[in-house]
């Protein structure tokens, strides 16, 4: 029993060490970062026993959702086409994504705003402007800021954002038209055509605390610089094959993903047909991952965690 406490001392020190700079990092992450030091110490952790460990210490994480609208797209500037639900790009500087979310202030100010142009390929957020305007002045600046250190001006870019007036606005479009970069932007609302720009949005939040309220727009600017220091150079992507955004953005190639998607859409480009990897039997597939209802279930399917049986497609291919 003493030894146990020692070693639980001595997984409770590691674990404070790996978050240090990353607080709100997750369990599968955490395994990794620290499943080497604890097994070089003769201590082995699998991965469930880590989520019963953390949550028998309070150190699980619990996700907050909130929102507050930053996009205006009732505005008379020109709304550009979507240009990238076909791309997958394999080079950093392929791909441009902005996005405006908005950090708490206490007072009478309010709200603040981070004004993001982050890498498609990489995630690596390239440039960035915080200030307590949504301002189409304050996007430039976070433009300029990603035009600094773009390398090669004459290989294609692409900016996709929402259609916020912020983007569509004539003084910004004309930044784009003179660095010779194509503009994409969402249709309609929906937010699956600009997720990684609100995801980046999501984890600068949840976990590197810019979420919180702060006392002034300087205090959230020094917090948000920490923040996206350490998003850029620290934290692995499952997406990103554990790489960092830095890393990520010295790559070229496709990068292969560690998780799957299971929400997977034909108008993203997902294959409308999953074959059987043992027999010609295949599986419908229709919208948002799910698969074509029809009677009977092929034994061979496997059913992801969570999902309800699918049921397979009356048809076999030869």
């Amino acid at each position: 029993m003493a030894d146990w406490v020692g070693k639980e001392e001595f997984i409770l020190k590691v674990i404070k060490e790996a978050r240090k700079d990353q607080p709100n990092m997750g369990g599968r992450k955490l395994h990794i970062e620290i499943n080497d030091t604890l097994e070089a110490e003769g201590i082995y952790l699998g991965r469930d026993r880590l989520f019963s460990f953390l949550k028998e210490h309070n150190g699980l994480i619990k996700k907050k959702k909130s929102y507050i609208k930053t996009t205006n797209s009732k505005h008379k500037f020109k709304k550009h086409p979507y240009l990238i639900g076909n791309i997958q790009p394999t080079r950093p500087n392929e791909i441009w994504v902005a996005d405006i979310t908005y950090i708490s202030i206490l007072g009478r100010q309010r709200h603040a705003y981070l004004h993001l142009v982050t890498d498609l390929y990489s995630r690596k957020i390239v440039g960035w402007q915080l200030s307590d305007s949504l301002a189409a002045a304050d996007s430039i600046k976070a433009l300029k800021m990603a035009l600094k250190q773009r390398p090669d001006k004459a290989q294609p870019l692409i900016h996709h954002s929402d259609r916020g007036v912020q983007y569509c606005c004539n003084a910004y479009i004309k930044m784009l038209r003179k660095n010779e970069i194509q503009v994409s932007m969402t249709e309609s609302y929906d937010p699956y055509q600009n997720a990684v720009a609100e995801r980046v949005n999501g984890i600068l939040k949840q976990e590197f605390y810019l979420e919180a309220s702060f006392l002034t727009v300087a205090d959230a600017k020094k917090k948000a610089t920490w923040a996206i220091d350490i998003y850029n150079h620290k934290r692995r992507h499952w997406s990103l094959d554990l790489m960092t955004p830095e890393e990520a953005h010295n790559h070229q190639g496709l990068i292969k993903r560690k998780w799957k998607n299971y929400r997977k859409n034909k108008r993203l480009g997902a294959a409308p047909f999953q074959r059987c990897s043992s027999c010609t039997f295949e599986f419908g597939l229709v919208s948002f991952g799910r698969l074509e209802p029809a009677k009977g279930t092929h034994p061979n399917l496997k059913v992801p965690r969570g999902s309800a049986a699918p049921a397979a497609t009356s048809r076999n291919v030869t």
